[in-house]
């Protein structure tokens, strides 16, 4: 079975998406608990501060993703942002890399730390 590969700016996005809907989830419980009012308050402030660190997080990879490099994948020929020097396409997910010492190597996500040595 093939390794499946992902687009780090996409992993990211998914993550912040899936806090919005798990602090909606949150504050909805909340409505459960309208007998004690501490406890409904709690929820609703935990699902307030998630919906609010997904609006940081979809902050954060936007200022990101203006420094991603954009390339065109040979795969698909649709254009796509790479992050580091090794990242997947965002369409098709076929592994790419803008460092030509890298070319030809298997796809690694190790790459992209700086300790990593080719």
């Amino acid at each position: 079975m093939a390794i499946k590969y992902s687009n780090k700016i996409n992993k990211i996005r998914t993550f912040a998406l899936s806090l919005v809907f798990i602090g909606i989830l949150i504050m909805y419980i909340g409505i459960f608990f309208k007998g004690n009012a501490i406890i409904m308050t709690i929820a609703m402030l935990v699902g307030f501060l998630a919906v609010i660190s997904s609006t940081v997080v979809y902050f954060f990879i936007g200022m990101l993703s203006t420094r991603a490099v954009p390339v065109q994948c040979p795969s698909c020929n649709q254009h796509t942002k790479v992050l580091g020097r090794v990242d997947a396409c965002m369409h098709c997910n076929q592994p790419l890399t803008v460092d030509k010492t890298l070319e030809g190597l298997d796809f690694d996500e190790n790459y992209n730390r700086k300790t990593t040595k080719t």
